[in-house]
């Protein structure tokens, strides 16, 4: 079978490749910085608890401002959106280059979790719409994950120069940086370069249909943006699919968000010191490329199942537990890696099919409202699950926190089983 985008019409194919390059730029210069970020904070002094504030100051506002700014994309307009996100996610790299100590830099954290509520739901809702307009009927499963293959591309390729660019830059030695104020700080200015790029890209090629922005239009949308947000979850709420759906991705993420925090500490429990670091380097690169794999190997089996995403999806999550289980009890750091690349590729192929069933009840008015409702689910399920496997790891150890979680990731299975047996599914 031909892969479905081969057979669309020649605007929606021009539509395809257009997101697809966007996605790929967008998270590449968000992958320069993975590798860089928290060895950029430790050559700036700040110890291990001042990390883990940081990034709960992020995690903190982005979970905050989730709903209001999905509710201002159906309201404005994805672009103008996505365009405010790429310009605090500017602005966060500029305080962070500039900064030394916690409190600026706990500036620059919120700004990045201002972005990542920005972006939430705002391009991938216009990328559907676009969709929908320009190829009636088409398969999205398929589609959605082509567009998450470059993301993921695009991620893993960016943490791979993240992490080499700052050894590899002629000139940048510890006691005198390129740029900044430690040498991973050149990873910051790659990325805001490849920003400013996304920004260019953004303004000059994605369209979408004009709507009423002057000031007055904008302050009645933000006015409008509490009863957007109602009216999104009581469709969630109402909507026994959607409620399935995203129990499901909360149980999920509740599962799964453990393993991608703590895999490191696993790593480096099975290595020497000096070899760990470069590990850990290498596997989260891999980690980002595995998923992108995943999510180009779904659109391959989505297309053959022709519409069953629910399907698909219980079956995926039905795997993930069982390769967490794989992943839990290894004993020997390659045993390890094959378990962890396999739980990544799952984790890709589990992308789409989610993504096309909640689309396939999203209207257009609510369609961002509705993503970043998606996303303040997954967010919630995941700090719960830090907070209760965490508890475990602490008191059982990681590989049985691990195994608890599987059995969250089968009760999701279960879930998104009883979403494809619904009638009318």
């Amino acid at each position: 079978m031909q892969p479905p985008a081969r057979s669309l019409p020649v605007p929606a194919r021009r539509h395809v490749r257009l997101f697809q390059v966007h996605q790929f730029l967008d998270r590449f210069a968000a992958g320069l910085t993975v590798a860089a970020t928290v060895l950029a904070l430790q050559g700036r002094g700040l110890d291990v608890g001042e990390v883990g504030a940081l990034f709960a100051i992020y995690a903190a506002v982005a979970m905050a401002a989730e709903l209001p700014f999905g509710g201002l994309a159906d309201g404005i307009g994805r672009k103008p959106v996505f365009l405010s996100a790429v310009a605090a996610s500017l602005a966060a790299s500029l305080v962070f280059l500039a900064s030394g100590t916690f409190w600026p830099l706990a500036a620059s954290f919120a700004l990045v979790g201002l972005g990542r509520a920005l972006r939430s739901g705002t391009l991938d809702a216009w990328y559907v719409e676009g969709l929908r307009a320009h190829a009636p009927g088409a398969a999205l499963q398929p589609l959605l994950a082509r567009a998450q293959t470059a993301a993921f591309a695009g991620l893993g390729s960016g943490a791979i120069a993240g992490g080499l660019l700052p050894g590899l830059l002629p000139g940048n030695a510890p006691g005198a940086p390129i740029v900044g104020r430690t040498i991973y700080d050149v990873s910051y200015a790659a990325g805001m370069a490849v920003s400013a790029g996304v920004l260019a890209y953004t303004v000059l090629l994605v369209r979408e249909p004009p709507r009423e922005r002057n000031g007055r239009a904008v302050l009645r949308v933000a006015r409008a943006v509490p009863a957007t947000i109602r009216d999104g979850a009581r469709l969630a709420v109402s909507d026994p699919a959607l409620r399935l759906l995203l129990a499901a991705l909360a149980l999920m993420l509740f599962a799964t968000n453990p393993v991608e925090v703590l895999w490191p500490t696993v790593v480096q429990a099975m290595l020497e010191p000096e070899r760990a670091a470069a590990a850990v380097g290498l596997l989260a690169a891999a980690y980002f490329l595995a998923i992108a794999l995943g999510a180009h190997v779904a659109a391959r089996i989505g297309a053959r199942l022709e519409g069953r995403d629910a399907w698909m999806l219980g079956a995926v999550l039905a795997g993930l537990a069982l390769c967490q289980i794989a992943l839990a009890w290894q004993g020997t750091a390659w045993g390890f890696v094959g378990a962890f690349l396999a739980f990544s590729l799952m984790l890709g192929l589990s992308e789409s099919p989610a993504a096309s069933v909640l689309h396939a009840h999203a209207p257009d008015d609510r369609r961002s409202t509705l993503l970043s409702l998606q996303s303040l689910v997954k967010q919630m399920g995941a700090m719960i699950g830090l907070l209760v496997l965490g508890g475990i790891g602490d008191r059982a150890g990681v590989p049985a926190a691990w195994g608890a979680g599987a059995g969250a990731l089968a009760a999701a299975s279960l879930l998104a089983f009883g979403l494809a047996a619904r009638p009318g599914r």
